[in-house]
C-alpha cells in the first residue's frame, strides 16, 4: 500500500521539475482504489493541491469489512476471520522463502455473503472481461494482506485542509459509502457529487456517466 501512496508524490517529484509545469497547480484524480491512495498521499504530501476522487475504495477497510456493505453490520468479516486469513498470510511468508514461489489471491476460498457477492460481480463484468482485462494483470499477493490491513488512509485526512476534495460517487455503486464516510470526516473545503443511476465501473469507462464537468470546473476553481 505504501508504494501505491508514494507513486503519487514521485509523479509530483517529476512533474515539478518540468519547466511548462506550474508547481503549485498540480492535483490529482484517483479512481476506485487509488482514490484511497491519493487521499492518503494528500496527507503527507502538500504538493498535491487538489483531489478529486471517483469511485473512490478504502482498501483497508474493505479487507476489514469483507468488501461487502457497511450498513449490512452481520456480514463484515469477524475478527476471527480476519485473524485466520492474516496466519495464512503470515505462514506463506515462511513458504515463499522456502521456496520463491509467491500465491497470488486472498487465501482459501470462504463462502461469499450477500452483499460481498454484489461486489465481486460487478467487479468480474469489468475486469473478468474484455472490458477491463489486462493480459499482465494480476491479483495482489497473499502476503500483502497485512499491508492491506493496516491500511488507513482517512487516519489524517484533516491535514489536507485547507486545500479542497472532491468525491464522486455512483448512486447504485455498493461503494458509494466509502466516499460517503470519507466526505463526512474530510475538512472542508470538500464536496460530495453522487452521479445519478451509476454503479461503480461505471465511473471507469462509461463516458456518458462521468461527470466530466463536474471535474473540470473543480479543477479550474481550484487549480
Amino acid at each position: 500500500m505504501e508504494t501505491f501512496v508514494e507513486d503519487f508524490s514521485a509523479a509530483v517529484d517529476y512533474l515539478g521539475t518540468r519547466r511548462y509545469v506550474a508547481r503549485d497547480r498540480i492535483g490529482v484524480i484517483g479512481v476506485c482504489a487509488s482514490g484511497g491512495f491519493s487521499l492518503s498521499a494528500a496527507q503527507i504530501d502538500p504538493r498535491l493541491k487538489a483531489v478529486a476522487t471517483v469511485s473512490m475504495y478504502d482498501m483497508g477497510r474493505a479487507y476489514r469489512d469483507g468488501q461487502g456493505y457497511a450498513p449490512v453490520p452481520s456480514e463484515k468479516n469477524s475478527v476471527e476471520e480476519r485473524k485466520r486469513a492474516l496466519a495464512e498470510a503470515a505462514e506463506q511468508r515462511w513458504a515463499e522463502f522456502d521456496s520463491g514461489e509467491v500465491r497470488y489471491g486472498g487465501g482459501s476460498v470462504v463462502p461469499l455473503k450477500p452483499s460481498q457477492q454484489a461486489a465481486a460481480d460487478e467487479f468480474a463484468a469489468y475486469y473478468a472481461t474484455p472490458r477491463g482485462q489486462h493480459p499482465r494483470s494480476h491479483p495482489l499477493t497473499l502476503t500483502s494482506l497485512g499491508a492491506i490491513a493496516n491500511f488507513m488512509p482517512l487516519a489524517q485526512i484533516e491535514l489536507t485542509a485547507p486545500r479542497p476534495l472532491l468525491f464522486i460517487a455512483g448512486e447504485k455503486a455498493h461503494s458509494r459509502y466509502y466516499s460517503e464516510d470519507a466526505y463526512a470526516k474530510a475538512p472542508e473545503p470538500r464536496e460530495l457529487h453522487i452521479v445519478p443511476g451509476a454503479g461503480h465501473v461505471d465511473l471507469y469507462d462509461k463516458v456518458d456517466l462521468i461527470p466530466w464537468g463536474k471535474l473540470t470546473s473543480f479543477f479550474d476553481k481550484h487549480l
